[in-house]
């Protein structure tokens, strides 16, 4: 049978089938956003220093879907206006305000326009709408790619027309990493790893090509650095990983380092994950982790090591988390589940007890764009109304 509607014609069944997912609904859709855990230097947004063991959402309205980003000590969030905002620790000028005094609220960086956001520790990337680049904050690695050393607390624009998208980067990280409009993937920064993926350990201060094609550059999850490597997905569905094998973290069955890509075993992998431990969606809805299995972090019950794919418990996961000692992930329910290190809160079950499986987190309507750093998380929930 065929349903009309105002937008065009579908399967009847189809119909159903959007609503019960609620894929397809009526009504106005907004995001909140909610952070937990560690607070030292004001990065739940909360306007003070106090550490949250259950999920506190920031203020202001109009937050975007997809800009928000969280590392070492600090936040970032686009809203649907163009307009980047930060908060936290800026002793190097990450917040973007041409100064070092730290914000424990939402403070505006200049510029209108912005789009996608990444960075590393203690710095920023971003792009426009205009398919410009931009970076601010510490730059002693070449990681603002302004081909220097140096550090920049107001955004200066990295060199290059059609970028596309920048890619998140774990807490120790110094390099950066974005695409550009034809699929092409460019690194810049730190490569004491190989992280750069050019089969060498030299460093580079402006954008090189990172080798191979068909990159998969259309989420954010679909491409992460985890502070001294990157997982990568194509559009074939295969992963890749390089730079840092410690703990067994790229996935190859053992810990030697790699300068180049080197395919991760498995198909059909959808989204994925890094920081310390490597979580990894699969489009049959399953859930895989590996690296370090300090206090539970990989949900297995057990604090085991893994240096290959291992399945988490449970099944209808969408999108990964990774962090410190910490993995988990949201389902197509809209439920939120972590486990691991939680001695700052970071689990977000109002207590500091560790977990080796997964556990929880209060709340629904939790939209799976997530982002952590050391001991704090942060979630963006959907909202609608009617």
């Amino acid at each position: 049978m065929i349903t009309s509607t105002t937008s065009g014609v579908w399967e009847l069944d189809d119909t159903y089938a959007k609503i019960n997912a609620e894929r397809w609904r009526p009504g106005n859709v907004s995001y909140e956003l909610w952070m937990w855990g560690w607070n030292s230097d004001g990065m739940l947004g909360q306007n003070d220093l106090a550490y949250r063991s259950s999920p506190v959402q920031i203020p202001g309205t109009q937050w975007s879907s997809d800009g928000f980003y969280a590392n070492y000590r600090y936040s970032t969030a686009t809203k649907t206006d163009g307009t980047l905002w930060a908060w936290g620790y800026n002793a190097y000028g990450g917040l973007g305000q041409n100064n070092k005094t730290y914000y424990s609220s939402p403070i505006q960086i200049p510029g209108t326009q912005w789009d996608t956001i990444g960075g590393g520790n203690h710095y920023i990337t971003a792009t426009k709408t205009d398919g410009t680049l931009w970076a601010w904050g510490y730059g002693g690695y070449g990681n603002l790619g302004q081909n220097n050393l140096v550090n920049y607390s107001s955004p200066v624009q990295i060199p290059g027309t059609q970028w596309a998208r920048v890619f998140p980067n774990g807490y120790t990280g110094y390099f950066g990493i974005a695409s550009k409009t034809d699929g092409t993937l460019w690194a810049w920064g730190d490569n004491s790893n190989g992280q750069l993926g050019q089969n060498n350990l030299t460093y580079y201060s402006s954008p090189v090509q990172v080798p191979g094609t068909q990159w998969n550059t259309t989420s954010k999850y679909t491409i992460t650095g985890d502070g001294y490597g990157f997982r990568a997905i194509k559009t074939d569905g295969t992963l890749w990983a390089w730079g840092y094998n410690n703990a067994g973290r790229l996935g190859q069955n053992n810990t030697t380092y790699r300068s180049s890509p080197v395919q991760i075993p498995g198909t059909q992998w959808s989204k994925v994950a890094a920081v310390l431990v490597t979580a990894a969606t699969k489009t049959d809805g399953t859930l895989w982790v590996w690296g370090t299995g300090v206090d539970g972090g990989l949900g297995q019950n057990n604090t085991t090591q893994y240096s290959s794919p291992v399945q988490v418990p449970g099944t209808q996961w969408d999108t990964p988390y990774a962090s410190y000692y910490v993995s988990g992930g949201t389902k197509t329910d809209g439920t939120l589940w972590l486990s691991g290190t939680n001695g700052r809160g970071a689990l977000g079950q109002n207590n500091r007890t560790y977990y080796s499986s997964p556990r929880q987190i209060s709340g629904t309507q939790w939209y799976g764009h997530m982002t952590g750093t050391v001991y704090a998380v942060g979630a963006i929930k959907q909202i609608l109304s009617y």
